[in-house]
């Protein structure tokens, strides 16, 4: 379909809550330009509202660039249960090109959603693909990597982006 332009922070839709999917024209073919966007970036997983589309749907595919693809798409999704292991991981954003931190999340997690056909289904994740759902999930409530960082890490995160871009 179409590679869309990534929004970047401080774009202030990057803050904002995003309205449910269930029931909106074009979901398809969004779900089709997240994964050419996603693709293109090269990312592992990606959030409409990072391509300005206020949704609560995001892709992901972790294993694409080691030829093993798994792509993955929810809308409306949920998180049903999180273990209670906390692992810490980078995590890079495509809206924050260049910067990458130290996030803790739960180790697993699962997920209830839409998938890219309307049909429900239910994800027990683990490792990257629970990092990278969580990450996703928090674009879809307004929240960024600066925001799952301490106060001293985000001033310095957004020190050095600031500095990246100018």
């Amino acid at each position: 379909m179409t590679v869309r332009p990534i929004l970047r922070w401080p774009d202030p839709r990057l803050t904002q809550r995003c309205a449910p999917a269930t029931g909106a024209e074009g979901l398809a073919a969004l779900i089709e330009d997240l994964f050419d966007t996603m693709y293109a970036a090269p990312g592992r997983g990606l959030a409409a509202p990072q391509i300005g589309v206020m949704l609560r749907v995001f892709v992901m595919d972790i294993g694409w660039r080691t030829g093993d693809a798994t792509p993955k798409a929810f809308v409306d999704p949920k998180i049903l249960w999180a273990s209670t292991d906390r692992t810490q991981g980078q995590e890079a954003c495509l809206s924050i090109p260049g910067i990458s931190a130290t996030v803790t999340r739960p180790g697993r997690i699962g997920v209830a959603a839409l998938d890219a056909r309307g049909s429900p289904v239910t994800h027990a994740l683990t490792g990257a693909e629970a990092r990278c759902a969580q990450h996703e999930l928090d674009h879809l409530d307004g929240l960024v990597t600066f925001d799952r960082v301490d106060p001293a890490q985000r001033t310095r995160l957004t020190a050095a982006y600031t500095d990246a871009v100018g």
